[in-house]
């Protein structure tokens, strides 16, 4: 039971799901979002999305039906869809993106045909390969760039089903985040300073310090993508 599944008593905070009524939740595979910012995706169209109610149905609909997860077919239950992935069920035209809502909660929002196709990713890692270039990006890709300047922690808006960079973020003073990790998690914020590993941000309704680590540069006076309702 373990294997497949996990106590909901023990599931990350970020899952907006409730805790009581059935003992366990489906567990993800392990994949390119780690459990506090995805889940099973059986979990997500039978818990967010409620275009099913059980497993049964969810297998009936990735059997049957063209399901994509950012452009790609999937039909495994357990595959990991995470934050700000793109949901699309071609059969009813609906777009979906998980994000992050104001209280740190995994959620989701419906997105049109022209935002399916854009997601943005934070840079993790980089290297120089043969072919140029190799940027590790936050979902799990490795896409090659001949943009040079670009560094860890900036973000990159692609383009599917090419997988093309469209337009490079900075991670610098006067960017647009959304900050993925603290006590400020969900929350949408302009970057007024940073020292070391250390951001001053502020919104609409203060001003606060967090961690660098949790910045995902979203835009600079506004997203690039849709993020909220």
């Amino acid at each position: 039971m373990s294997k497949k599944h996990l106590k909901k008593i023990n599931m990350p905070k970020t899952w907006d799901i409730k805790r009581k009524g059935t003992v366990y939740i489906k567990r993800p595979l392990p994949g390119p979002h780690g459990f506090d910012y995805g889940l099973a995706l059986s979990v997500v169209l039978k818990d967010m999305l409620k275009i099913a109610k059980t497993t049964k149905e969810v297998k009936n609909i990735l059997n049957n039906h063209d399901l994509l997860i950012d452009g790609v077919k999937r039909k495994e239950p357990k595959f990991i869809v995470g934050f700000l992935d793109v949901i699309s069920i071609p059969k009813t035209k609906e777009n979906f993106r998980i994000v992050f809502n104001k209280k740190g909660k995994l959620d989701f929002i419906k997105i049109d045909e022209k935002e399916s196709k854009l997601k943005l990713c934070k840079i993790n890692g980089k290297r120089m390969h043969k072919k140029g270039l190799q940027v590790n990006l936050s979902d799990g890709r490795n896409v090659f760039t001949d943009k040079k300047d670009i560094k860890v922690g900036d973000s990159v808006l692609i383009e599917f089903p090419k997988q093309e960079i469209k337009n490079t973020l900075k991670l610098e003073k006067g960017a647009l985040v959304i900050l993925i990790g603290g006590k400020h998690i969900g929350t949408i914020a302009t970057i007024e300073e940073i020292k070391d590993n250390v951001m001053k941000c502020k919104n609409k309704d203060n001003t606060f310090e967090t961690s660098k680590k949790y910045a995902f540069v979203i835009g600079k006076e506004k997203s690039l993508i849709k993020v909220e309702e």
